[in-house]
């Protein structure tokens, strides 16, 4: 049976109109989306990645410190009888993209680097610099050093292993947040009815409100941030170093409080800022086992987590008051940024 010419051509019409029209749609979604980096074309951070002024970010200089101004870090580890696993991990960190030198706090006074041996074996891909220090305190690994040529670092301590995909992860997320600390460990201080403080540990689920609970702090032992906050920490009063000296510990919470201070007076709007953002990681491990020293770290010290109350209460009444801020957001690699509204540990 035969169709009339027109209607052989309406029925063409009917099937060209909506593949147009999709093609049409396809072309205006394609054009929404946010800028390609470094993961197969799409930003990491899909919905919040955005262009911010040099007001949103305060602590943000010139992102542009690698070759054609492409953003570029710098790790910084401070090292303590544990050379076997650090020899490890500089071999892990080798590999890691947009790494542009490794800073090795080196706090076994009056003991030999490995630097001869790891020139031994080169060629590397990264350079690794060695700080001897004179003195092992907590704190050297937060001085200035010149060699850190880049607005972005990476703290690491000597018995944590980060997977690649992790960091580079969560240094697409500092280029967001330039301004905070963004890493993997988030704590939290406890308000008592006595309006003393307590040092806690970041349960994602509150047991008095039964939602979404909220940490402080973000620990610098693995977090990205802003390298001028290391002048800032040195800037901080005496009484701020020699609590951190008198305990060896809580250089890290000191940093927190310095952040949250500096963010009080430099963000733009009345709602103020929490120190770091919390990076959910995916592959994060301690390789302290792993030391032939047999030496562990001092979190192991039975007044370990007394010492940090102590500290949060002690720096309130220097600074006059409690500066950190909380927040719930969780950013992940497996979707859009959450929240911590989980009924589980994770």
């Amino acid at each position: 049976m035969r169709f009339p010419r027109c209607l052989t051509g309406l029925r063409r019409a009917y099937l060209v109109w909506p593949i147009l029209l999709l093609l049409l749609v396809g072309a205006a979604l394609t054009a929404l989306l946010p800028p390609a980096e470094d993961h197969g074309g799409v930003d990491v951070l899909g919905v919040l990645s955005r262009t911010r002024s040099q007001k949103e970010h305060p602590a943000r200089g010139p992102l542009g410190d690698g070759a054609e101004g492409e953003p570029r870090f710098t790790v910084v580890i401070q090292t303590y009888n544990r050379t076997d696993i650090l020899l490890k991990l500089l071999n892990h960190y080798q590999a890691v993209p947009h790494l542009h030198r490794i800073v090795i706090v080196w706090n076994n006074v009056g003991t030999q680097t490995p630097l001869k041996l790891w020139n031994s074996l080169q060629p590397h891909p990264v350079p690794v610099i060695f700080k001897e220090q004179t003195s092992n305190l907590m704190r050297n690994r937060l001085q200035p050093f010149p060699e850190i040529g880049t607005d972005a670092v990476l703290m690491l301590d000597d018995d944590t292993l980060v997977s690649v995909p992790d960091i580079s992860f969560a240094f697409s997320v500092w280029k967001q947040f330039s301004d905070q600390i963004v890493g993997f460990v988030p704590r939290k201080h406890v308000s008592t009815p006595g309006g003393v403080y307590s040092y806690g540990s970041f349960e994602l689920q509150n047991p008095e409100t039964s939602g979404g609970d909220k940490y402080s702090m973000v620990l610098i032992g693995a977090a990205f941030f802003h390298r001028r906050y290391l002048q800032l920490f040195q800037d901080q009063p005496r009484a701020v170093h020699a609590l951190v000296d008198e305990t060896q510990n809580c250089d890290d919470i000191a940093v927190n409080f310095a952040v949250a201070l500096y963010l009080r007076e430099h963000s733009v709007g009345s709602v103020d800022k929490a120190s770091g953002v919390f990076v959910k990681p995916v592959d994060l491990r301690n390789l302290e086992k792993d030391a032939n020293s047999g030496y562990q770290g001092m979190w192991h010290r039975p007044e370990h987590l007394l010492q940090r109350s102590y500290c949060l209460n002690r720096l309130t009444q220097i600074y006059g008051f409690m500066p950190l801020c909380f927040s719930n957001l969780v950013v992940s690699q497996f979707g859009f940024p959450s929240y911590a509204n989980h009924k589980g540990r994770a």
